[in-house]
């Protein structure tokens, strides 16, 4: 079984950041692709993030140039950092990873960029 754990999540300024980390555990092997998605109410689930096994990112366009996605392979973590964040980043945040074909998802963390 692989569980992965989300946290960092929580209340923000306009123009804060967050970092939101999510941690995998279990049968970890070589992991294909991990990454970040995000569903606000009333709104289609957006792929905010990515990074594929050869290091290689995508960013939806409206994180480009905000928010970084990486990873710490010792700690099978991948992290979210979210500068000059803004309402409309207001959502649910779901990390995944995907290995041997398979995809596993985080419980999810609440981030709200209000005032």
């Amino acid at each position: 079984q692989v569980q992965l754990v989300e946290s960092g999540g929580g209340l923000v300024q306009p123009g804060g950041s967050l970092r939101l980390s999510c941690a995998a555990s279990g049968r970890i092997f070589s992991i294909n692709a991990m990454g970040w998605y995000r569903q606000a109410p009333g709104k289609q689930r957006e792929l905010v993030a990515s990074l594929n096994s050869g290091g290689g990112t995508d960013y939806a366009d409206s994180a480009k140039g905000r928010f970084t996605i990486s990873r710490d392979n010792a700690k099978n973590t991948v992290y979210l950092q979210m500068n000059s964040l803004k309402p409309e980043d207001t959502a649910v945040y779901y990390c995944y990873i995907s290995q041997l074909g398979r995809t596993y998802w985080g419980q999810g963390t609440q981030v709200t960029v209000s005032s």
